[in-house]
């Protein structure tokens, strides 16, 4: 049995004034699937990715998350249908400790909100997905620190564990490596596989090591047109993707690329 589209992209045009910074993309990814979004500064990924999760309307085309189309709804409506996203900025609440950063997160897909009456009745299981999230997260000893606090790897981990709170079925990661070392990338990469085991991923990334290394398919965005969307073997492969953007950014298949 085929598996069932989780996003799909269908025609997708966005303009800028006179600028068209998406020109007809069309793209299908499975449940479950792996996909980065790459490609070079300007190709459009990041209106891709608005345009994915609400935070842009398309000027044609359609957008449907889980076959029911998303286009024109607010980012918080297609949250509540089952697709959650990060940012390439951390967009945590500084002055919470880190457990109630991530039991706010988990209290909107339990349909509270932040009502404190509703909250109370409710926080059970928020506590318990809070206190799961933060022992796969390595967070346990920082339960009650504000994330201020927190250096920059521990905050993007919050944010990853924000993201995956509410348990949608679809998220979308924008640069989730962005200003890390290379020690941090390769455990926030396996932190990346862990907490999203089972649902469907769509990253933006511009480490070519992480895109090789977790992607199933890899999606290659050049002037706001998809120019290949293939598996990572296939992509290292094409020679217009190796012209176009790729060249020797391209990790070899012995630093763990595959």
């Amino acid at each position: 049995m085929s598996k069932a589209m989780a996003l799909e992209l269908r025609d997708v045009h966005k303009r800028f004034g006179r600028t068209e910074v998406i020109r007809g993309v069309s793209l299908s990814v499975l449940a479950g699937e792996r996909v980065a979004l790459i490609g070079p500064n300007g190709a459009g990924k990041s209106t891709l990715f608005n345009l994915m999760s609400g935070s842009l309307s398309p000027d044609q085309g359609d957008v449907l998350l889980q076959g029911r189309s998303i286009a024109g709804r607010k980012p918080h409506e297609i949250n509540r249908m089952g697709l959650a996203r990060s940012f390439q900025i951390s967009n945590v609440f500084p002055r919470l400790s880190v457990r109630d950063n991530l039991r706010c997160s988990a209290l909107w897909s339990l349909g509270t909100g932040y009502a404190l009456f509703r909250w109370l009745h409710r926080c059970t299981e928020a506590n318990q997905r809070a206190d799961l999230l933060m022992e796969q997260l390595g967070l346990s000893a920082q339960a009650g620190v504000p994330a201020q606090q927190l250096s920059y790897p521990e905050q993007r981990a919050l944010e990853l564990g924000m993201t995956v709170a509410g348990n949608a079925p679809v998220i979308l990661l924008d640069e989730p490596t962005a200003g890390m070392s290379q020690s941090e990338t390769v455990r926030f990469t396996a932190l990346i596989r862990s907490l999203t085991e089972g649902k469907t991923l769509v990253t933006v990334e511009h480490d070519m090591g992480v895109v090789f290394d977790l992607a199933d398919r890899i999606a290659v965005l050049v002037q706001g047109q998809v120019l290949a969307f293939d598996t990572p073997d296939a992509i290292r492969a094409n020679p217009l993707v190796q012209q176009a953007y790729l060249g020797n950014m391209l990790p070899s298949t012995t630093e763990g690329g595959r």
